[in-house]
């Protein structure tokens, strides 16, 4: 499902003439943020028409993706047991959702046979997400053509262009951070 968003970008003069009435409003970093937003929908659309024909949401997908790479690695516990798997809390974590949104999709996932939920070996009130056989035969159908989406989308980039895109979307970051701290410190002052 696509976010509400601008069809076609308001042309720099456009932006210009704004700046007028609102001081604060670069034009230039106005066109390149709504541009990037316009494209990250349009990518978020593109990831959730392709997961969507395969049954699979946003979040779903997440969960998988982060148990197949994450959780299939044996790790030591603190008491130097061997574990595999996530923790229900260590996925939300992960994942940047809370705990009840991660239990809703994990139970669904367990719904349709993709993970089960065993007691931790080393503290059985804790429980383990693991992937099932179906889920490996099914990302192993899904993966593939996600793959090759991800990689036609970003084909017209050379690997030197996707560094400096990396490097660029690195620095957004950092901006997004300053930005929510000058906002705290305005909420602290009011």
């Amino acid at each position: 499902m696509s976010l509400l968003m601008l069809k076609d970008l308001p042309r720099y003069e456009c932006l210009l003439e704004c700046a007028k009435r609102f001081p604060d409003l670069n034009p230039g970093a106005s066109e390149v943020f709504m541009l990037m937003l316009q494209v990250a929908d349009q990518l978020h659309s593109v990831k959730t028409d392709f997961l969507g024909r395969h049954g699979l949401s946003n979040g779903r997908f997440t969960v998988l993706m982060l148990l197949s790479t994450v959780g299939l690695q044996t790790c030591e516990d603190d008491a130097g047991n061997q574990r595999k798997g996530l923790t229900p809390a260590e996925l939300a974590e992960m994942a940047g959702v809370t705990r009840a949104t991660m239990s809703g999709l994990i139970d669904t996932l367990e719904k349709d046979g993709l993970v089960r939920r065993e007691a931790d070996p080393s503290d059985r009130r804790m429980m383990r997400v693991l992937l099932t056989a179906r889920s490996d035969r099914f990302l192993d159908q899904v993966l593939p053509g996600y793959f090759r989406r991800v990689a036609a989308i970003m084909d017209p980039l050379a690997s030197s262009d996707r560094q400096t895109l990396k490097t660029l979307l690195l620095k957004v970051q950092v901006g997004m951070a300053a930005a929510g701290q000058v906002d705290r410190a305005r909420a602290a002052v009011v």
